[in-house]
C-alpha cells in the first residue's frame, strides 16, 4: 500500500497491544481507508499499519482518537524505498542529553533561575537565540572555569541515545551531533556515543575563568548548513537524512530533512514539525525508519 501508519511507544512502557493496533485499524477502515494487517516491528513497542485512501494528517488524527490517550506516538508517512535514511543530524541538549548545559553552569554559579528563564524563552522562540546565548554567557563571565567540569558531571544521556547511535552505526549510517551549545560538551558526548562528527560553539576561557563566547555564534542557520554539508559530503540529498531536535533553533534543520523529528519538543516546535515523538525514547527514530527488534543494537 502507498502509506504506513507507525505506532510507537517507549520500550520501558510497552503498552502497545494488539487490541490497540486493531482499534486503530478499525478506525482507519471507518474513515473509508483500505487497511492492511499490522506489521509488528517490536512486540509491545512498535508496529506499522499499511493503508490507502486517507490523507496522512487525517490518518494520524483518526488513530489518536482510537488510541484514547494511550501513551503511543503516531506517525503517518508515505511507504517509500527511502524510508531508511543514510545520515542522522542531531541536536544535543534536551535531545541526546537531558540537560541544558548553560542552565547547569548557571545553577552551579547560583544564578540558575535567571539563566533558565532566558533559556526557556529562547527555546520557545520568544527570544532571539543569538542575543539569548550572549546574555547568558555574559551572566557567567568571571565564573571559574572549573564549573565546566562540575557541570559535565551532571550530564545524563537521554533514554535510547546509545541504542539509536549504536544501531545506526552498525547499519552504516553517518551521524553528526550539532549544537547551539558548546564543544566543551559535544566533543566528549560525541566520543562516548560514537558520533562521526560534532560541531558547537566555543567557550572562551582566560586566566581560568569564563570570558565569553567565540564568534561567529552557531545557531539555527549553522544547524541547517550542517545538515546540507553532511548530505553533500555523503553524496546524498537532504531528503535522505533524518534530523532530531527540541528547540526553536532546530526548526530550519527539521523542516529541510527528509524526516524532521521534534523530540519531546517545545510547544512551538511541536506545532511546526511534521513528526512528533512525545512518548517514545530516542529508539523511536529507528522504528520510524522500519528497523525491527533483531536489527537494534545496544538495548539492555
Amino acid at each position: 500500500m502507498q502509506n504506513i501508519l507507525s505506532l510507537i511507544t517507549a520500550p520501558h512502557n510497552a503498552v502497545l497491544t494488539p487490541r490497540l493496533a486493531s482499534a486503530v485499524r478499525d478506525a482507519l477502515a471507518l474513515a473509508r481507508g483500505r487497511v492492511g494487517p499490522a506489521d509488528w516491528l517490536d512486540a509491545g513497542i512498535a508496529c506499522d499499519i499499511p493503508f490507502d485512501g486517507v490523507e496522512l494528517k487525517e490518518a494520524e488524527k483518526v488513530a489518536r482518537i482510537a488510541l484514547r490517550n494511550a501513551p503511543v506516538d503516531v506517525v503517518a508517512q508515505a511507504n517509500t524505498p527511502t524510508r531508511r535514511k543514510k545520515a542522522l543530524v542531531a541536536d544535543m541538549e534536551s535531545t541526546i542529553i537531558r540537560n541544558e548545559m548553560l542552565d547547569e553552569l548557571a545553577y552551579l554559579a547560583e544564578i540558575g533561575e535567571q539563566v533558565a528563564e532566558i533559556t526557556r524563552k529562547a527555546m520557545n522562540g520568544e527570544l532571539d537565540f543569538y542575543a539569548a546565548i550572549r546574555e547568558r554567557v555574559a551572566l557567567l563571565k568571571g565564573q571559574p572555569a572549573s564549573l565546566l567540569d562540575d557541570a559535565a558531571k551532571r550530564i545524563k544521556l537521554m533514554p535510547g541515545a546509545s541504542v539509536l547511535i549504536n544501531t545506526l552505526k552498525s547499519h552504516g549510517v553517518h551521524t553528526a551531533l550539532v549544537s547551539g551549545g558548546f564543544d566543551y560538551y559535544t566533543q566528549p558526548i560525541a566520543e562516548q556515543l560514537g558520533f562521526d562528527e560534532q560541531q558547537a560553539n566555543h567557550m572562551i576561557l582566560e586566566n581560568d575563568v569564563i570570558a565569553g563566547i567565540a564568534e561567529p555564534i552557531l545557531g539555527k542557520e549553522a544547524k541547517l548548513e550542517a545538515l546540507q554539508r553532511v548530505a553533500k559530503a555523503r553524496g546524498i540529498d537532504v531528503s535522505d537524512c533524518i534530523a532530531v531536535g527540541d528547540g526553536a533553533n532546530d526548526l530550519a534543520m527539521l523542516g529541510a530533512a527528509g524526516f524532521g523529528v521534534a523530540y519531546h519538543a517545545k510547544p512551538v516546535v511541536q506545532q511546526q514539525a511534521k513528526i512528533n515523538i512525545r512518548h517514545g525514547d530516542l529508539s523511536a527514530l529507528l522504528y520510524l525508519q522500519g528497523y525491527r527488534a533483531d536489527e537494534i543494537f545496544g538495548r539492555g
